[in-house]
């Protein structure tokens, strides 16, 4: 698997509390911060469940 690169782009406030925790989990915390993941199916859910707050990009 792969590595991506997840990136906060909108604010949690507003959201709903299940998506701030994913974020958390994440380890977003702040707007415009950035973290690195394996592409592993846990990983890839999480990110689904907030895909309107955040961008991933594949790291080569």
């Amino acid at each position: 698997m792969g590595k991506i690169r997840i990136t906060q782009v909108k604010s949690r406030i507003g959201a709903e509390k299940s998506q701030k925790a994913t974020l958390d989990a994440l380890g977003l915390k702040k707007m415009h911060s950035t973290v690195e993941h394996d592409a592993s199916q846990q990983i890839l859910g999480m990110v689904v469940k907030v895909q309107h707050l955040v961008r991933v990009e594949e790291v080569k």
